[in-house]
């Protein structure tokens, strides 16, 4: 069997969520980074994490969505408080394509960004119509691993991202969205990780943990490669970003 591991799922929008890990094990998933997104998602991606201790791993961000001053600074004081107890920052950035105050996003990212450096924790962006903008403050912040998810982007951004050393993660959009699969074929293997996104839609279907077998059949196709070896290269990918044994 195939030995995946899911790099980003917002475990805490899952109701079922017992029964969607237990169908995650069944298909392979050794393990799960839940990625937190406000104050009260980082508090249940952490007792997630605690009740399924060694297979789910807590990453706490404060996704544009959900921002305004107040989620922003009690966010900021969570994360401030708790980031030890996670594995990465996440999902964090920038989105332009909502009517959210840009200045506000760019203030709290770059105080999220500098509580990662601080903590010498990998980060998980979000970068949706802002692609530069989020490249560009993860260089001035100094930060050692940034994980770009979903990646669509210009290629130009992409291009910089590799060189400078980070990474993107593949959806289970890899199997049919245009801009991200042309982003995933220029990208070496080295620098891929797999994820479901759950439980976001994509064409239609509910997406779950199990659904990251979705996005390695993607890269797969994409990339000509074998699925073993995308399975295979991109858990070691995993074990090096975030420095765990699996």
């Amino acid at each position: 069997m195939l030995k995946l591991f899911d790099s980003h799922a917002h475990l805490d929008e899952i109701l079922d969520l017992k029964k969607s890990i237990k169908e995650a094990k069944e298909a392979g998933v050794i393990g799960i980074l839940a990625v937190g997104s406000d104050p009260e998602s980082n508090k249940r991606v952490l007792e997630i994490a605690r009740e399924y201790k060694g297979y789910v791993y807590p990453a706490l961000g404060l996704h544009p969505w959900d921002l305004d001053v107040k989620v922003a600074e009690k966010g900021l004081v969570y994360l401030s408080k708790k980031v030890g107890e996670c594995l990465a920052v996440g999902e964090v950035g920038l989105d332009y394509r909502i009517k959210l105050d840009k200045r506000l996003q760019v203030k709290v990212f770059s105080k999220v960004l500098k509580i990662a450096k601080e903590n010498r924790r990998p980060v998980i962006i979000h970068a949706r119509d802002a692609w530069r903008d989020s490249f560009k403050l993860v260089v001035e912040a100094g930060i050692e691993v940034a994980i770009f998810h979903w990646y669509s982007g210009p290629l130009s951004v992409l291009e910089e991202i590799l060189e400078t050393g980070h990474y993107i993660s593949a959806t289970p959009a890899a199997t049919y969205q245009e801009r991200h699969r042309r982003a995933l074929k220029i990208t070496p293997i080295e620098r891929i990780l797999l994820e479901s996104d759950a439980p976001v839609v994509y064409r239609g279907l509910k997406s779950r943990p199990v659904h990251v077998t979705l996005s390695a059949k993607g890269v797969a196709e994409v990339k000509g490669l074998d699925l073993e070896e995308v399975v295979r290269k991109t858990l070691h990918n995993v074990t090096k970003v975030f420095n765990i044994d699996l």
